[in-house]
């Protein structure tokens, strides 16, 4: 039997609940950490968007690609 973990979801002005099964989760955990901020300059003048995307690989990956190279 497959453990579901329940999320809230809101979607137009009403909150439903999710349930995310064990696969859905691991598939999840698998993709990269995408962070926004959005700012604006110390004269105003400018508009910063900054991205930052995280993504956690094991070592030995890094050092098989490396190697075919």
């Amino acid at each position: 039997m497959e453990k579901k973990i329940s999320q809230k979801q809101q979607v137009s002005g009403s909150v439903m609940a999710v349930e995310l099964s064990a696969v859905k989760i691991q598939q999840l955990s698998k993709q990269p950490i995408v962070e926004s901020s959005i700012s604006v300059s110390e004269d105003g003048r400018w508009v910063i968007h900054k991205t930052i995307i995280t993504d956690i690989k094991p070592r030995t990956y890094f050092e098989k690609v490396l190697e075919n190279n």
